[in-house]
């Protein structure tokens, strides 16, 4: 079985960064370690971090580089991934914001069910939009480079199909984060909280029914064999979704010359966030394409079932807004959604 070859890597492919080498002759005056949690043939690393890293190195003229270390090669887990970051032990870093419970709040709210629905580059622009006057507050620590959602948690099942919340009663289900908490209680589930890389074998040997994850991580993990139902609603609506965050330690962003940093601030605007989002829905297509040529069964709920699951998950929302009076969550629920409307 292949689907955690990913993952699997000798000692010495471990240690060896990927070097994106520059065109250009002499040394870089900019070296810096990207760090993350998946594997170096993950759609991530390929479709998005490899091209954004050679964008940039290419507009610095080589006066950047940037080495990427997959797989946690740096040591440590996908929690510590935001820690490294700020306290220097790496230079920018890739990563779940849901992995770190807490400290996101304000990013939180694009990941609840009914708010983030189905639009990728809407959700990416509406958090750049809101990043002064609310998400900057969760990032004192390092430098956002930017933020960013996949194509939404559908539901994958091991061996029950799901048409109805009434199917997903007593099941257990993998969760990405603090808000697919509430979600799976909601669907009258179970939630077990893991990383993704460990959800294949908690399929296989039954600790998990079934999981909240987008399509994209299908072939990664090889998940079309040990599921055999992919659950989303009408117009590809899903369960809510994750956020991500491309970060750099504040000292490194700092002490890089002006020009420097307007490279970066060039490829990470809202042109990138677009393709972003295209990269991720053209992956999910795929990773949905791979399970269904498998033999899996790809089930799209009516309206009617859709709506029974919102029904049923609106009140994780109002839960989040109460649980957040801190920082008035029911406004930035609002705001939230108004935003993303605008560039829906």
């Amino acid at each position: 079985m292949q689907r955690r070859a990913f993952l699997t890597l000798t000692g010495a492919t471990l240690a060896a960064p990927l070097i994106l080498r520059k065109a250009y002759a002499g040394d870089a005056e900019v070296t810096l370690k990207l760090h993350h949690f998946l594997g170096p043939k993950s759609p991530a690393q390929v479709n998005m971090l490899e091209p954004w890293s050679k964008r940039i190195e290419e507009d610095s003229k080589g006066r950047i580089k940037i080495e990427i270390y997959p797989s946690m090669s740096l040591g440590g887990s996908p929690p510590q991934l935001f820690r490294q970051c700020a306290t220097g032990v790496v230079d920018i870093i890739w990563a779940v914001n849901g992995y770190t419970p807490g400290l996101f709040p304000h990013c939180e709210v694009f990941e609840l069910p009914t708010v983030f629905t189905n639009d990728i580059a809407a959700t990416n622009l509406a958090m750049r939009a809101m990043y002064k006057d609310y998400i900057s507050k969760d990032y004192g620590a390092v430098h956002l480079l930017f933020n960013h959602v996949h194509a939404g948690q559908a539901i994958h099942m091991a061996r029950k199909p799901v048409h109805s919340i009434k199917d997903t009663k007593g099941t257990r289900l993998r969760v990405p984060g603090p808000t697919g908490v509430d979600v799976v209680k909601a669907m009258g589930a179970t939630p077990v909280s893991m990383p993704v890389p460990d959800l294949p074998q908690a399929l296989s040997t039954n600790v998990v029914d079934g999981a909240l994850i987008p399509w994209e991580i299908i072939p990664a993990l090889q998940l079309q064999d040990v599921t055999k139902y992919q659950i989303e609603g009408p117009d590809m609506n899903r369960f809510g979704t994750t956020t991500f965050q491309v970060s750099m330690n504040k000292k490194r962003w700092e002490g890089m010359p002006k020009d420097l940093q307007e490279v970066f601030n060039k490829n990470c605007n809202d042109d990138w966030l677009r393709e972003v989002a295209k990269i991720w829905r053209d992956d999910d297509n795929h990773g949905i394409e791979v399970a269904v040529k498998h033999g899996n069964e790809h089930i799209v709920l009516t309206q009617a079932e859709m709506d029974g699951f919102n029904k049923a998950l609106a009140p994780v929302v109002d839960k989040w807004a109460g649980a957040h009076k801190s920082i008035d969550g029911a406004a930035l629920v609002d705001t939230a959604r108004k935003t993303i409307g605008k560039y829906a």
